[in-house]
């Protein structure tokens, strides 16, 4: 047996891992760097392992846009259904959701941003996602109290200061961020939290105020 037949037979590898493959490749270069022969090269798979998973890099792709949505989109509407004894409390737990890749992947949501400029399919997923991301926002602060109108212009001022960091790529101290979060839910909600519910929510994302 040739040590290409051992090759084919051998590992492929796992649709996870073709899949985090093309993550990275999207991340650092782009839809155009996600490309079947240069992810086998990387993964030191042959090329031919790829289709035991994937029909197509179509499917991929396909993929890949899956997992944006899950762990963007999700985060948020799940953050926004979290349960919160006060209106301060529930804007928390929506800005927190921003603090951490590993909650709402940045990286992603950039690349996939880049992406839809240049593919009309993933500009309208994207505005989808927008919209799908405003509408829990606003549900939010309707159960709150806020009128329709007031609810709409306080999501849009959420939304887009949230997306104007990744946008911008805004890098801060954590603590620097986490210093403006009472004056952020103020403007958000129109209440400034309590100290003490402040101290809870920094404790709860393993964090230290100055003073301690």
């Amino acid at each position: 047996m040739t040590q290409e037949m051992q090759t084919d037979r051998g590992w492929r590898g796992s649709p996870e891992l073709w899949l985090d493959a093309a993550y990275e490749a999207l991340v650092e270069k782009g839809v155009d760097g996600v490309k079947i022969m240069p992810l086998a090269n990387a993964l030191q798979l042959s090329r031919t392992s790829f289709y035991w998973f994937f029909k197509d890099r179509r499917q991929l792709l396909a993929a890949l846009l899956n997992r944006w949505e899950a762990s963007t989109t999700g985060a948020i509407v799940a953050a926004a259904r979290d349960y919160a004894a006060t209106e301060t409390e529930a804007m928390l737990n929506i800005i927190s959701t921003f603090l951490s890749d590993a909650v709402f992947d940045t990286k992603l949501e950039l690349a996939v941003r880049a992406w839809a400029q240049q593919d009309p399919a993933v500009l309208a997923r994207l505005q989808r996602a927008d919209a799908a991301r405003l509408a829990a926002l606003r549900k939010v602060l309707e159960d709150w109290g806020h009128g329709e109108g007031d609810a709409d212009v306080r999501a849009r001022t959420i939304y887009l200061v949230q997306v104007g960091y990744i946008s911008m790529r805004v890098h801060e101290p954590l603590e620097e961020r986490l210093e403006r979060f009472p004056k952020y839910v103020e403007i958000y909600t129109g209440k400034r939290p309590p100290a003490q519910e402040m101290e809870r929510f920094m404790a709860r994302i393993g964090c230290r105020s100055r003073k301690d």
